[in-house]
């Protein structure tokens, strides 16, 4: 009979005693895979080991912490037939208790979410943890908390043991590495190959275990825990690294090691990592590791990670030089984040300015407190545009015939914009309580049935309250659902406020048939609807329009709270979904056509619809208040590469992102490119495969993009500064 355990270590770990808690039966899971499971080491130092079996059957994941697939076990029985009784019943097993965490879910808003107006949870999302944990304090260290705190909860003690027998596991893959490195030592006909694995292997005599003693074991340390974590986020990466940056006498060994790091970040899709950043009494806390990063990004010319560069009052002029360099190569990295505005809008959900000022973003660029949070994962999303289009039709989804929200009224009735507002406003309310819910129930789901002892060690309040990072276990635990389709949704309401209730110049009924009609035989309604004033031109009655509505949205959402232990926030951050939902979206008053992927990716104005200048859309932009969003608020702008080239450009540049800031503007981000190589990189895309824009929360390369989303960056009007 073949041995189990070297073809699938997880699964034999997680049954090996059925009696336990499932939580602790995770544990023994990472446990038994680090003892078996295949590693090795790149030359370029980091672990190439990939945390699933070859045969796709379980794993683990920064999302989902352990998986299994039951179809694919069942498709191993066939293949080891000797194990065949077994395997069937490990994949009996994993259904069952699958269908256990299934009927947590409500299917009353399958509807909504079928129609694009909203989602809610579905996803385990990014994370934040604390990797410096590791680097810094060792295995040793984070047992000492374990032991400090667990006797406080004795009837969590499975969850301790889960936890303990995480760190055992990073041990031993610690000390498989060593002997790894010392095998790739003897090989190497080079000697300056084998004297980089024997430093590796020594660092290995000391880390995982206890902490680093220089950048290399620090290195070594960190790409273990974070490979393991399924190269997710790195975080506030200069902060928690430094220390061993200073205990490194030659600092040309820091930069081969980064150059190394950022090969397997961009290779292995490594999300989001976060520079410098104030503390609690502003002092500034960019370092000469602040430096070297933005350096290796200039250089390497990657669109990955996603990179993020925290300003504020203090920041200092040669900081932000090296951000204007680094973005004048046209990657759209660093993402800038304002200090001023963040750590405001995170302290008054109650997080203490000591905290604020350690935050950082996962993914694209959800907020988290590094090591402290579990908020930051997205939870839903909320798309204006379809719940305007609800208050359009009673509740109808337009698209689709199909009766799928609350009955507002017949707008063709409506005497008054008041009325239509209140309308828009209900459907919109209805739909993000919705969101909230669904997110809710896939909270409660992960919080019982997907533990994740890894992130619990790595993240406080876990240990000290015995509790799991999915399941009330970290300092904060508030949530994020975000907006799309916000400047559409303005500019259809004064459109309609405007043209039909303030001129008269249209009917109710008129504008609802031309909407039915796609506006075939409306041309001039089209036009007039499609050319009324628009967000992001500094004009106050559209600019008020559209905050009102934003900031109901924002108000909503914090008399929701989550499963996990907080209260719901709001931010905007597009990924690649701006198309998508502008083709499941209906007419609009703003003079969209039905299933037009043209959609509001930002806070800012619909791609090409700014016509009076950078300093107008920012007026526009800051009409929000910011200091109520406490996800990513993306406001993106366009940037001729011309305008890069010269320092009077960059000053120009960085005199108008200050100017944001201190207006009370939470993020900004930057496309720097021509509009010649956009628009031949549409025709002739094998000319330009490596092309990089933003797309909205992280950049890529624009030949990747589906034909609607390069519409999308292509309509973003170029600032002219």
């Amino acid at each position: 009979m073949t041995d189990l355990i070297h073809i699938d270590p997880f699964l034999c770990g997680y049954f090996s005693d059925e009696s336990l808690e499932h939580g602790e039966r995770v544990g023994l899971a990472l446990l038994y895979a680090a003892r078996n499971i295949d590693i090795r080491l790149s030359q370029r130092l980091l672990p190439e080991t990939a945390f699933e079996t070859k045969y796709g059957t379980s794993g683990y994941s920064p999302s989902e912490g352990l998986w299994f697939n039951a179809e694919s076990i069942i498709k191993l029985a066939e293949a080891f037939p000797e194990n065949k009784e077994t395997l069937e019943y490990y994949a009996r097993e994993i259904r069952l208790f699958k269908s256990k965490a299934s009927r947590l879910f409500c299917e009353s808003t399958e509807a909504l979410d079928r129609s694009g107006a909203e989602w809610g949870g579905g996803w385990g999302g990014h994370s934040n943890p604390d990797y410096g944990r590791i680097v810094n304090l060792g295995t040793d260290g984070i047992r000492a908390i374990i032991a400090e705190n667990r006797g406080n909860h004795p009837d969590e003690e499975w969850f301790y043991r889960s936890c303990s027998y995480v760190l055992d596991a990073v041990d031993i893959l610690g000390e498989r590495y060593r002997d790894t490195a010392l095998r790739r030592a003897e090989e190497c006909e080079s000697a300056e190959d084998k004297a980089f694995f024997l430093r590796m292997a020594r660092a290995f005599e000391t880390v995982p275990k206890s902490g680093a003693y220089d950048f290399m074991s620090a290195m070594c340390s960190f790409m273990l825990i974070f490979a393991l974590d399924g190269s997710d986020s790195p975080g506030r990466f200069d902060q928690y690294m430094y220390p061993a940056y200073l205990k490194t006498q030659d600092k040309s060994e820091v930069t081969d090691l980064l150059d190394r790091l950022w090969d397997y970040f961009h290779e292995h899709r490594s999300w989001n990592l976060c520079i410098s950043g104030s503390d609690e009494n502003w002092n500034d806390e960019s370092n000469a590791l602040t430096y070297e990063i933005l350096a290796m990004v200039r250089k390497k010319g990657y669109q990955t990670p996603n990179l993020t560069c925290r300003v504020h009052r203090n920041t200092p002029d040669s900081l932000w030089i090296a951000i204007a360099d680094t973005l004048a190569i046209g990657t759209g990295l660093p993402s800038l984040y304002n200090d001023g505005v963040v750590c405001a809008a995170l302290e008054k959900i109650g997080i203490p300015p000591e905290d604020s000022h350690d935050y950082c973003m996962n993914g694209c660029n959800q907020i988290d407190i590094l090591g402290k949070s579990h908020m930051g994962l997205e939870d839903g999303e909320v798309v204006f545009t379809k719940c305007l289009e609800f208050a359009l039709h009673n509740g109808v989804d337009a698209m689709s015939g199909e009766s799928v929200s609350i009955e507002t009224g017949d707008p063709k009735t409506f005497e008054t914009y008041e009325r239509f507002e209140r309308a828009f406003i209900d459907q919109l309310e209805f739909v993000t309580y919705n969101s909230c819910s669904s997110a809710n129930t896939f909270q409660h789901l992960r919080g019982v049935y997907e533990p994740h002892p890894l992130r619990s060690c790595l993240i406080e309040g876990c240990l000290e309250r015995g509790r799991d990072y999915r399941n009330g276990g970290p300092l904060y635990n508030h949530g994020q659902i975000l907006a799309e389709g916000i400047a559409d949704t303005g500019d259809s309401l004064y459109a309609v406020k405007k043209l039909v209730f303030d001129e008269k110049k249209y009917t109710m009924p008129e504008l609802i048939d031309a909407l039915d009609a796609n506006f075939e035989g409306y041309e001039q309604l089209h036009h007039d609807f499609k050319n009324c004033e628009k967000f992001g031109n500094d004009i106050e009655a559209v600019d008020e329009i559209t905050a009102r509505a934003l900031n109901r949205f924002l108000t909503v959402l914090k008399r929701n709270n989550t499963y996990r232990g907080g209260v719901f926030t709001g931010g905007c951050s597009t990924f690649n979904r701006a198309a998508g939902y502008g083709r499941r979206t209906a007419a609009l008053p703003n003079g969209k056509l039905k299933g037009e992927p043209l959609l509001a990716d930002s806070i800012a104005a619909t791609p090409g619809r700014d016509k009076n200048g950078p300093t107008a859309q920012i007026k526009s932009v800051l009409k929000y208040n910011q200091t109520d969003v406490c996800s990513g608020f993306v406001f993106q702008n366009k940037f001729e590469k011309n305008l890069f080239n010269s320092d009077k450009g960059k000053s120009s540049f960085i005199a108008l992102a200050k100017a944001y800031f201190a207006g009370g503007g939470q993020q900004y981000t930057v496309t720097v490119v021509s509009p010649e190589d956009l628009l031949d990189a549409r025709v002739n895309p094998e000319n330009h495969g490596n092309l990089i824009v933003r797309v909205g929360g992280y950049s890529d390369y624009f030949v990747n993009l589906d034909a609607g989303l390069q519409d999308n960056i292509i309509e973003r009007t170029f600032a002219d500064i």
